[in-house]
C-alpha cells in the first residue's frame, strides 16, 4: 500500500511538471510573455521540492501497466490552443491526484498542491486571454460571412489563403440551423488556428465555444457578454460615431468596427462615415479597429491611405470566384502598409 501511494505521487509529480513545462515553453517562446513563463517555472520548482528521493525510489516503469494505455485524441493536436488546453488539464488533473493522495503521505504537501492547482487555473485564464488577444492584435483582415450556399467551402478557401479572423453573421433562419453552422465554422477556424467570432448571439458563441462575440449597437451590453463569456473571450462592438466609440471604449470592448466607409447592402440606409469621425478614431481609439463597409480590392488603397490598418470585408471574399486568391491579395496589400 505504501509503495503504491509513493508510485502514484511520483508519477503525478512528473506529469504535473511535464504539463507545466509545455505551457511554459509557449509562454516564453510563442507569446514572449515573461510573466506567465516565470509563473510556470516557479510552479515547477515548487513541485520539485516535494519530489523526494523516497518517492523517486518507488518508481517502477517496466512494471507500470499504464505505459501502453493511450487514446486516439492524445495522438493528434489540431491547433496550438488544443495542445495548450490538453496540457493545462494534464497539470490540473495531476495536481488534484497529488492533493488527494498526499493526505495519506504528508498533509502539508496536500495543502500545497491544492494551492498550486488554483494557481494553474489562474494561468489558464491569463494564457487564453493573452493568446486570443495577441492573435486579434495581429489580424489585419476580418471576414464577416454572409449566408452563401457554400459558406463552409468559401471560408475554408479564405483560411487557406492566410485568413485568421472570421465572424459568423446570419440574421435570418432558425436557431437550430444557425447553431449547427456556427459549430461547423468554429471547428473549421480552429483547425486552421484562426479566431472565430459570432455576430450578435452571445448564447450561440457560448454554446459552440467561439473565441468571442461581435455586438451591434442594439445588441446586449458588453458587460453582459463579458459576464457570460469570461475575460478570456473577445468582445467587439460596432460604431458609427464618436458617442458610440466612446461608449464601446468605456465598456472595455476588445475591438471595434468602424463604418460604413462606403454604402453597403449589409447596412441599408447607413450613410458613409465622415472624415471627422475617422480622424477621431485614429486619434482616440486605444483598441484594434477595423474599417468596414463596402471595402474591396479596388478601394483598399484608399482606405489604407486614410489611416486604417485593419479592414473587415463581406462580399469581397464571400462572393469571390477565388476566395483564397482574393484573401492573399488583401493580406499582401495590408502587410505592405
Amino acid at each position: 500500500m505504501k509503495k503504491a501511494i509513493y508510485r502514484i505521487l511520483d508519477a503525478n509529480l512528473d506529469r504535473a511538471r511535464e504539463g507545466l513545462r509545455i505551457i511554459e515553453e509557449w509562454c516564453r517562446l510563442g507569446l514572449n510573455n515573461q510573466t506567465l513563463a516565470e509563473e510556470c517555472k516557479q510552479l515547477r520548482q515548487e513541485l520539485a521540492q516535494w519530489h523526494s528521493w523516497e518517492l523517486r525510489q518507488a518508481r517502477d516503469t517496466p512494471g507500470d501497466v499504464g505505459t501502453d494505455i493511450s487514446h486516439p485524441q492524445e495522438e493528434i493536436r489540431d491547433s496550438i490552443e488544443q495542445l495548450l488546453q490538453a496540457n493545462l488539464c494534464r497539470a490540473q488533473e495531476a495536481l488534484r491526484v497529488l492533493e488527494e493522495y498526499s493526505k495519506l503521505y504528508n498533509p502539508e504537501m496536500a495543502s500545497a498542491c491544492k494551492q498550486l492547482r488554483y494557481r494553474v487555473y489562474t494561468i489558464e485564464s491569463k494564457l487564453f486571454n493573452s493568446y486570443r488577444h495577441q492573435r486579434l492584435q495581429s489580424a489585419a483582415l476580418y471576414l464577416v460571412t454572409s449566408p452563401e450556399p457554400d459558406i463552409l467551402k468559401t471560408v475554408e478557401a479564405a483560411l487557406k489563403g492566410g485568413l485568421n479572423l472570421v465572424q459568423y453573421r446570419h440574421k435570418d433562419g432558425n436557431d437550430s440551423d444557425r447553431l449547427e453552422k456556427a459549430d461547423q465554422l468554429c471547428q473549421l477556424c480552429h483547425q486552421y488556428n484562426a479566431l472565430f467570432i459570432v455576430n450578435d448571439r452571445v448564447d450561440i458563441a457560448l454554446a459552440v465555444d467561439a473565441d468571442g462575440v461581435h455586438l451591434g449597437q442594439n445588441d446586449a451590453p458588453v458587460s453582459f457578454a463579458r459576464e457570460l463569456l469570461g475575460n478570456q473571450k473577445i468582445i467587439g462592438r460596432s460604431t458609427t460615431n464618436k458617442q458610440e466609440l466612446n461608449r464601446a471604449i468605456a465598456e472595455r470592448a476588445d475591438y471595434v468596427g468602424v463604418g460604413p466607409f462606403y454604402e453597403t447592402p449589409t447596412k441599408p440606409g447607413k450613410s458613409p462615415l465622415t472624415k471627422e469621425y475617422i480622424d477621431y478614431v485614429k486619434a482616440k481609439c486605444p483598441v484594434p479597429w477595423f474599417a468596414i463597409g463596402g471595402i474591396d480590392l479596388s478601394n483598399l488603397d484608399a482606405i489604407l491611405t486614410i489611416g486604417a490598418q485593419r479592414v473587415a470585408v463581406v462580399r469581397a471574399i464571400m462572393q469571390a470566384e477565388q476566395p483564397s486568391q482574393v484573401t492573399r491579395q488583401f493580406l499582401a496589400q495590408l502587410i505592405r502598409r
